[in-house]
């Protein structure tokens, strides 16, 4: 298998994509914390001192999501064309699902702008809630679709 960003000299380089088409991409993203009971209510009832957890959470997905290749070096720099994050939440587990959706029309896939994005959001509601809980468990952060491109569309399968 060759890997796509070493040069012949094999030292890290960004691949060319200078030759592909511009196509729709979608990726969808997901991710999950899980808090302790005292955590996840008082984020729930709006009693979370900093503020509206998932409020903030979500427009720091957004800014992380256009922030992606200043984090990760061999990204490409993209002018994201839409960013979505949602949330839902489990009363019974204390957990936080997330999930975000980025679309662009480019020549390089925007999967790593949907997992950034709930990355950040999840990093942000714990340092939203960790005067409550320190023990706030990030999990499961994964790319769920992605469609457009030459490799096609995938979808994670269990």
């Amino acid at each position: 298998m060759d890997f796509t960003h070493f040069n012949k000299q094999k030292r890290a380089k960004m691949v060319d994509v200078s030759h592909k088409d511009y196509t729709l991409r979608i990726a969808k993203a997901y991710g999950e914390v899980k808090l302790s009971k005292d955590a996840y209510f008082a984020l729930k009832e709006g009693r979370v001192k900093k503020g509206d957890v998932l409020s903030v959470a979500q427009v720091a997905g957004i800014m992380g999501a256009k922030q992606t290749p200043h984090l990760i070096p061999m990204c490409h720099p993209l002018t994201v064309e839409g960013i979505d994050i949602n949330f839902e939440l489990d009363d019974d587990n204390h957990v936080v699902k997330i999930f975000s959706e980025a679309k662009i029309t480019h020549k390089t896939g925007i999967e790593m702008e949907a997992v950034t994005a709930v990355s950040i959001a999840a990093l942000t509601i714990y340092d939203m809630c960790k005067a409550i809980d320190k023990s706030i468990e990030i999990n499961n952060i994964r790319l769920l679709y992605k469609e457009g491109g030459k490799s096609g569309t995938y979808s994670y399968k269990k």
